[in-house]
């Protein structure tokens, strides 16, 4: 048996193995997973969400170490949000977040989670919204989400974070490459990492370029900058932190961190409704009702769509 009560008292005094259990709860969408939420709710919205994604090989993983330093200097609890994708043929993940960031692996302030997406896209994991609610609640001043190797349409980040960082590096392809891949929608901060390769100036000054095609801005808009770096080394990450802090001050004077902090709950709430939902669907595979349908598409007496109305209508009468 789960004492939820107590486990949600441990997590709020920053015990590490409360806060693993309450994540391990999401991700198994334990029975105990919604009287968690309901305690865990009046302790959130505290903690800055910092998205990290771009390519596979850019740094993600040890420009995030990085970023946990320089937060740790500051003096601010960091949570981290590590999602790796799944194996289609084993179902397993290579956690890799665990081999780089190791510095921190003692430290009290700092918790690192690991999570892989268990076939979910988006770049994230399914129960990424839910577990940075157990990281909020449980007092980290900044929590860290590094996604999976984005490739065109992996670009949920932007709608789980205050601010998404966007990271590409030298050799993974133009600013016109970065154009398609829909990331240049997505970035408040842009990171050029493994500067000290040739061609990162290049690579800062097409993207530059690329964001100045983009969409027109009325004075006062924020311009996302770009910053180099060399993560392996440290340099340039106290500048990365610095930009996050004027984004995150300009999206408190400007209203926009409560909005998207608002979206973020609908999207959630949304998820969670459709998922019920298809629960709930998933129980009718078997009923004739449903069986009764698509005899009916089938035959040409009904349309899919009139088909699932009557499905729906079904659902919401029940």
């Amino acid at each position: 048996m789960i004492d939820v009560a107590t486990l949600v008292e441990q997590a709020r005094e920053g015990r590490p193995r409360a806060v693993a259990r309450l994540i391990t709860l999401v991700e198994n969408a334990a029975p105990q997973l919604r009287e968690a939420m309901a305690a865990l709710a009046p302790h959130t919205g505290q903690a800055y969400t910092v998205g990290l994604t771009g390519s596979p090989g850019v740094g993600k993983s040890t420009s995030t170490s990085a970023l946990v330093s320089a937060y740790r200097r500051l003096g601010k609890r960091v949570g981290v949000l590590a999602v790796d994708p799944s194996s289609p043929f084993s179902g397993g993940a290579l956690l890799g977040d665990r081999v780089r960031m190791q510095d921190h692996a003692t430290d009290p302030e700092v918790f690192i989670r690991s999570m892989a997406t268990r076939g979910h896209l988006g770049g994230l994991s399914w129960a990424a919204p839910q577990a940075l609610r157990v990281l909020d609640a449980a007092g980290c001043d900044v929590i860290l989400v590094e996604t999976v190797g984005v490739g065109q349409s992996e670009v949920e980040i932007a709608a789980q974070a205050d601010t998404a960082v966007v990271l590409l590096a030298p050799g993974m392809g133009d600013g016109i490459q970065a154009a398609k891949a829909g990331i240049l929608e997505i970035g408040d901060v842009f990171v050029v990492n493994k500067a000290d390769r040739d061609g990162a100036d290049a690579t800062a000054r097409e993207l530059n370029h690329m964001l100045g095609l983009g969409e027109a801005r009325e004075p006062g808009d924020w311009r996302p900058p770009i910053v180099k770096t060399v993560a392996a080394r440290g340099e340039g990450v106290d500048e990365v932190v610095e930009a996050l802090e004027k984004h995150r001050a300009w999206l408190e004077e400007h209203g926009e961190l409560a909005a998207r902090r608002r979206r973020r709950a609908a999207q959630e709430i949304e998820a969670i409704a459709l998922a019920e939902l298809r629960a709930r669907i998933g129980d009718l595979s078997g009923d004739r009702h449903l069986a009764g349908l698509a005899e009916r598409v089938v035959a040409g007496e009904l349309d899919p769509y009139g088909a699932a109305d009557e499905l729906v209508a079904g659902l919401t009468s029940n």
